[in-house]
């Protein structure tokens, strides 16, 4: 993995080439597009934390964090979560390690924040990204949201 890696926040010089970022056709059914992503970023303000991942000059992904979001307020309006809402790395930027990085840069950026836990979730499935969230230690709580797997790991 490169040395050279880094997140920046959007701005109206990238953003042009973060709507262009595509991940493998067979993956758009478990991830949603980073336009998406940027509009949900918007709506919820303070609590999503988009970034760009770069290697160098290179543009090879896309995450996007939740920050003390509310989880289910009508069950438990203290229960409030950090984690990591989106994860688009480009297709031809797979398999090179930036979904690791961009999972570490979350889990510091929460760390500082003073969180104690990091949350995921993802599409079940064969082509879903279960496996990976499991290589790197993280726990599915038996919860669901949105149809999708949650998972927790410790910080």
């Amino acid at each position: 993995m490169s040395t050279s890696l880094r997140l920046e926040q959007i701005t109206p010089a990238n953003v042009d080439a973060a709507l262009a970022l595509r991940v493998h056709p067979h993956q758009e059914r478990n991830v949603a597009p980073v336009v998406r992503s940027l509009a949900q970023a918007y709506a919820f303000g303070d609590h999503a934390w988009p970034r760009l991942i770069f290697d160098g000059d290179e543009l090879v992904g896309f995450l996007m964090a939740f920050l003390d979001i509310p989880w289910n307020e009508e069950k438990d309006p203290a229960d409030r979560r950090s984690g990591l809402w989106r994860l688009n790395v480009s297709a031809d930027a797979q398999g090179k390690g930036y979904g690791r990085f961009a999972v570490e840069a979350v889990r510091e950026e929460l760390r500082r924040r003073g969180e104690r836990r990091f949350y995921v979730t993802w599409e079940p499935g064969e082509d879903g990204p279960g496996a990976f969230y499991d290589k790197l230690g993280f726990r599915p709580t038996g919860e669901l949201s949105g149809g999708q797997t949650v998972a927790v790991l410790d910080i």
